[in-house]
Formats: structure tokens, sequence, C-alpha cells
């Protein structure tokens, strides 16, 4: 297939402007960035220092401003928000639609937000006003307060020229739209009629005849990682929210989705190493450190725990030295197998998957894999120590203590992620540090002790 010449001019002119910026080329930074996409533009800016950053935003238009800083994240978004001018930034964010300065309200300064407003027409203000009745993480937060609706005893002939007036008037038509929403008198959800329909139907037949019902309508106040996969499992572009009433109140739109599962998939990653998709890599030094220095004092914690089980057993390792080369062999084992359990139960947690209708299920399932793998590896390791020590009961104490702590390593991995959800506590973040710990404590614990009860 052959290939489209311009299909990595975006990603070229990128590369350009960043090589502009440190070279200091000014006159060429004008035309790449009338080139760009403001989430390509938000992507550079994220990968240069502040001042960069800066030197870039004062050279942008101001109706490119707003979309670019929709696009940065968290903390590089703060920070911008925090250098720039306060009369370019409300000339910047009163261009954005009402759902989008939703999106960015939490991190402006007051009087930002209320010069934006007043330099907004009603039906913006109106619209985001709507948006932000809803939490963030809601199929409402994510809403867009725009869907086109149209009643279900009109004509197509009138839905076309209602189309046509709505475009004159908003000079454009809303992102994504591929169906019209149908509802009732009272603006009661009733279903959707495809544009494809729209455009090759009759003029004289009615909306009723050729709308779908099977479309489910989406609640306000649904989870938006329930959306996600709502839209997944259906292979939606966009769908309808209706409130507690059943009457429309906007749409939910698949770029909408894709920010959801990408922000999902961030937080899985960055999550379990204390990290937020939220930090800035080029924000000071002492605010990266203050960052993580918590969670490094809490994998201190853990160590500090094993440490003194170690150390408890410090006159059996004095004894026999192979011990302390074995020893870190069954924690280690022990870890890796708690955490992938805690990886796969978070993930079934996350998907709605894991409930409290079959966590027994999942923690027998859990304990059967680790004892298979514990017998197998127990055999292995033994074999291992009898053959490198000529010791036959160690091998046999280093064979138990391994099939033991995989056991107790996959049973904490099971229940804990449970437990934290039940309590209310994100397991992504903090579940396998316990574990790790766990693991680590009890395989010193069950490996030392046994040694210092059988051989010593």
């Amino acid at each position: 297939m052959q290939q489209d010449p311009d299909a990595h001019a975006p990603v070229r002119a990128l590369e350009q402007l960043k090589e502009a910026v440190v070279r200091g080329e000014l006159d060429a930074i004008a035309p790449l960035l009338d080139s760009l996409h403001p989430a390509e533009i938000a992507d550079g800016m994220e990968s240069m220092p502040q001042e960069q950053r800066s030197l870039l935003w004062n050279r942008l238009m101001p109706e490119v401003r707003g979309e670019v800083l929709l696009e940065l994240h968290g903390d590089a978004r703060s920070r911008m928000i925090d250098e720039a001018d306060t009369a370019d930034l409300i000339a910047a964010v009163r261009r954005l639609q009402g759902d989008e300065l939703a999106d960015l309200d939490a991190q402006l300064p007051p009087e930002i937000l209320d010069g934006a407003l007043r330099a907004m027409d009603k039906d913006r203000v109106r619209r985001y006003q709507q948006v932000r009745t809803f939490p963030d993480d809601t199929a409402g937060g994510l809403m867009d307060a725009d869907a086109v609706a149209v009643r279900e005893d009109v004509s197509v002939a009138l839905v076309m020229r209602y189309l046509r007036r709505l475009r004159q008037r908003w000079g454009h038509m809303p992102e994504h739209m591929d169906s019209v929403v149908v509802i009732d008198e009272s603006g009661r959800y009733k279903g959707m009629l495809r544009l494809s329909d729209l455009v090759s139907a009759e003029p004289g037949r009615a909306v009723a005849e050729l709308m779908v019902t099977e479309i489910a309508p989406v609640p306000a106040d649904m989870a938006a990682q329930t959306v996600a996969r709502l839209f997944e499992n259906r292979d939606l572009i966009s769908a309808p929210v209706i409130d507690t009433d059943g009457k429309v109140i906007g749409r939910i739109t698949v770029d909408d989705i894709v920010d959801v599962i990408l922000s999902e998939g961030e937080h899985r990653v960055l999550g379990p190493v204390g990290l937020s998709a939220e930090t800035d890599i080029f924000a000071p030094v002492t605010t990266n450190a203050k960052s993580r220095a918590i969670w490094l004092g809490i994998h201190l914690a853990g160590a500090f725990a094993a440490a003194a089980v170690v150390s408890a057993f410090e006159r059996s390792i004095e004894q026999l030295v192979a011990l302390a080369v074995l020893m870190p062999v069954v924690a280690t084992m022990g870890g890796v197998a708690g955490n992938q359990t805690v990886t796969l139960v978070t993930r079934g947690l996350a998907l709605r998957q894991v409930d409290r209708s079959n966590t027994l299920r999942v923690l027998s399932k859990e304990l059967g894999v680790a004892l298979l793998n514990g017998a197998l590896w127990a055999v292995i390791v033994g074999a291992v120590a009898l053959i490198w020590f000529g010791h036959l009961f160690l091998g046999a104490v280093f064979g138990v203590a391994m099939l033991t702590t995989l056991l107790v390593s996959a049973l904490s991995g099971a229940l804990i992620p449970v437990a934290m959800s039940n309590w209310g506590i994100d397991p992504a973040v903090s579940a396998g540090v316990i574990v790790t710990a766990i693991a680590d404590v009890m395989g010193f614990l069950v490996f030392l002790g046994l040694a210092t009860m059988l051989l010593l």
C-alpha cells in the first residue's frame, strides 16, 4: 500500500519546532506553529523546559492558546497558567466551549474564570454550568451539552431544515456527530436517528419510522470507566446522556472516551510506583522530589520490616552462610508471584469482573495456580540447592519455603486489592507495595525459621 507522503508531516514539523526553539530561530517558529494541531503543540511544549514553553506560548495566536491549554496535562498546565499574563489567559479561555472550560476550571484562578464567563454568551455559560453539576469522573462530567435532539413525530424534511438552521447559527455542527437524538414532547429519550438513514430517507417519512431504539442512553451518574467499557463493547461513536428523569441533557463522544482509556492506562502504569500522569517531567527538582519521597518512605518501611526478620536470625546465617545466599531468591519469587496476582485482581476489579459474588472463586483459583507453580519451582530450587551446596536437607527446606511463600503471596495478592477496593482505596496505587512487603517478610521468616529449626 502506498503511503501518504504527508502522513509524517506533523512529526517532522514538531521536531523542527523544537530545534528552532533550542537554536532561538524565532522567525521559523510561527509558520511551524500554524502547521500543527493544538494537541501536537501541547505535546511539544511538555517536552520542553518552562522557559521554552513560555516562549512558544507568547507566539501562539490568541484563538489557539485556549485549545493548547486544554491539551496540556496536570502540572504542565498549572505552571503555564501561573506564568501567563492574566489578560492573555482570559482572552484564551473565553473562546472555549462550556464543557471545555469545565475541564480547566479547577486549575484556573477565580479572577480568570469569572472574566472568561463574563465574556461568554449565555448558551456557553449554560452548558458550562450544566456540566459542572456532575463529578469529573462520571458521564455527566464527560459529556458535551450540545446534543442535537428532534421529536419522534416530525418528518425527515423538517429535521433537515432544523439541522441547516443549526449550522447557520453555530457556524459548524457538533464534532463526531453520527446521529441525532430522538425525544418525546417532554424531552425524554426515545431513540437515535442515524445520519446515514436521515440523508437517504424520503422527506415525508416520520422520524419514529427510522429511529433505532436498541441504543441505550447513558445515565449522567455512570462512572467514566463504565462508560468507556460501554463504548468498547458496543462500538459506539457517540451516546446520549440522560438525567434521573430520563431527559436528554448531553452526549458523550468517542474522543472523550479515548481520553478516559489513556488516563486509566497511565494510572495503572504509574500508580504502582507512586507517580501520576499529572506529574511534569520538567517541574522543579524540589517539587518532583517531594512527590516521590512519601512513596520511597513506604517502601523503606517494608524494607526495614524485612531487615528486622533477617536480623532476628543473624546467628543462624553466621552458622550456615548458604542461607544468606539463598534467602533473597525466596523473597524475590514471592514478590513476583504476589504482584502477578495483584495485577490480575486489580484489573478484574476495574473491569467489574471481580466482585463479592466471585471473590472466593478467584481466591481458590489463584491458590491453585500458586500451588502448582510452587510445587514445580520447589522441586527445581531444591535440586539446585542440593547440587550447589551438597546439602540434602537445605535443599528440602529451600523448596518448602519457596512453596509456602508463593502460597502466602498469592493469598495476599488476591485479598488485599479486594479489601482496599471495599474500603474505598485505589488498589492500583498501594496494593503492590503491601504485597511485596509481605512477600519479603514471609519469605525470610519461613526460610530462615525452617532452617533454624531443622538444620541448626
